[in-house]
């Protein structure tokens, strides 16, 4: 016992309780824990008071030494037989209760960890109408129950790993057996054990490690906190990464469209098909719109019929900046409100908004500052940005909007094509895993198109579990 105390440096939030237990004859033991991490009235009623008062009742059995008795029969859910100080303490720390009896070389680690944790709620980053209204927790084990309740089947594959040289973060790989890609699930268990890092604490510290083009502001590992989109994913081949204390789980391989897809899509009615074509529209609208104005002002006025842009001269008359400039200050104030908007507390977040639009809109207008038309644009593409369904989509939008509004100020629609050209390239190279990120569009299947850029009815589709070739 002193070997434990000594390699948990005595932490002074370690219970250690010795008593005298009744196996027959008078014999000391220990149980050994950490205040927080474990349900004291079940150590005090199934471990302690069993030890205590009804060790005698076995009467079979000699306590003598370890080598007569590899279990305790104690009333405990699970009871695991430890032979290293360094197994020892880890149980500890995970929230078991370690008992040791004098004269054994060996301990017992007893499962009572009752650890206070979140409890199920509805997601709040991926809201629906219609469908299950439950969200994944910060614990490993309700997240996995949440999806063993919605997958009951025995080839449903759980595997669990420790992350992390000094937070042993639990972490699992679900996937289904037959119909996961044995070489993407292979990729995910190399790419795992890679990861060398002190910490982890999030999904985001694993993600970071295993996708495939570290520099691509496109994200190759999707995310979700619905176990509804988890299930759906798996029953279309796709490896899914738990990591305990974070409610969003990982999923490969990724692909760019999936982005674009929401869970209420087959919630729905199929005829309620304009949604999310909607959303493809809105996401290059929000890319483009700044660069195309932008683009059209200052280089090519003759696609403009000549009411429209008459009333653009007069409104630009006062600006003093030019429409690059102006597009970069109004959408660096919206990037300014947006981030104020999500740091504030809730109780004043709306303030923050209606500040925000006034200042922007009508003040901005009449100062000068600013055209009117450059008002509409922005907002219209902030408005755009919002469709898209997971922000993780969003922001290289964000980022590469930049980019296309520093195209098409210096080389107009020309300038603009060469950037649209390049990032379609990008794209086209990114590979997820081994599959192919803008899958099924390029490479073209067409099975798959069913459910990509609109979704056809379920009976119209030969099977729901296909999965991207590699």
């Amino acid at each position: 016992m002193q070997a434990v105390l000594a390699a948990l440096h005595h932490s002074a939030d370690l219970i250690v309780r010795q008593f005298a237990a009744d196996m027959g004859e008078k014999k000391r033991v220990a149980v050994l824990f950490i205040e927080g991490l474990v349900n004291i009235a079940e150590i005090n009623e199934r471990i302690i008071h069993t030890l205590m008062f009804r060790m005698a009742d076995y009467e079979n059995v000699t306590w003598t030494d370890s080598s007569n008795c590899p279990q305790l029969p104690l009333p405990v859910a699970s009871l695991l037989l430890v032979q290293d100080i360094q197994t020892l303490t880890g149980s500890i720390l995970r929230g078991q209760a370690v008992i040791l009896l004098d004269g054994w070389q060996t301990g017992f680690a007893a499962d009572t960890g009752d650890i206070e944790d979140r409890g199920i709620e509805k997601p709040t980053s991926q809201t629906v109408i219609r469908g299950p209204q439950e969200g994944f927790t910060e614990t490993l084990q309700t997240n996995l129950a949440l999806i063993r309740k919605r997958l009951s089947s025995a080839d449903l594959i759980v595997t669990k790993q420790e992350l992390g040289h000094v937070t042993k973060t639990k972490a699992a790989v679900v996937y289904l057996k037959d119909t996961a890609d044995c070489d993407v699930v292979q990729e995910v268990y190399r790419r795992l054990g890679r990861i060398d890092l002190d910490g982890v604490l999030e999904g985001a510290y694993i993600e970071e490690f295993i996708q495939d083009s570290k520099y691509s502001p496109f994200p190759t590992v999707s995310n979700t906190e619905r176990p509804d989109t988890t299930v759906a994913g798996l029953l279309e081949g796709k490896v899914v990464i738990l990591v305990d204390g974070s409610p969003f789980v990982l999923m490969v391989p990724c692909l760019f469209n999936t982005f674009l897809h929401s869970a209420e899509d087959h919630y729905q009615r199929w005829t309620y098909v304009l949604t999310r074509p909607m959303r493809f529209v809105s996401y290059y609208y929000s890319l483009l719109a700044p660069a195309l104005y932008i683009a059209i002002t200052t280089f090519h006025h003759e696609v403009l019929p000549p009411p429209l842009l008459i009333s653009l001269s007069a409104q630009r008359e006062g600006v003093p900046f030019p429409a690059f400039f102006e597009a970069l200050i109004m959408i660096a104030a919206f990037e300014l409100l947006n981030e104020a908007g999500v740091r504030m507390p809730r109780a004043i977040g709306s303030a923050i908004s209606i500040v925000g639009a006034i200042v922007l809109g009508q003040a901005a207008v009449e100062a000068g500052f600013v055209s009117a038309a450059m008002v509409i644009i922005v907002s219209s593409t902030a408005i755009s940005n919002f469709v898209i369904p997971s922000i993780e989509a969003a922001v290289p939008i964000r980022l590469l909007r930049y980019a296309f509004m520093a195209a098409a100020a210096f080389m107009g629609m020309y300038g603009l094509y060469v950037a649209v050209m390049a990032m379609l390239l990008h794209l086209s190279g990114l590979r997820s895993f081994g599959v192919p990120y803008m899958s099924p569009i390029a490479p073209l299947r067409r099975e798959d198109i069913k459910d990509s850029l609109i979704r056809l009815p379920l009976w119209s589709r030969r099977s729901t579990t296909q999965q991207p070739k590699r």
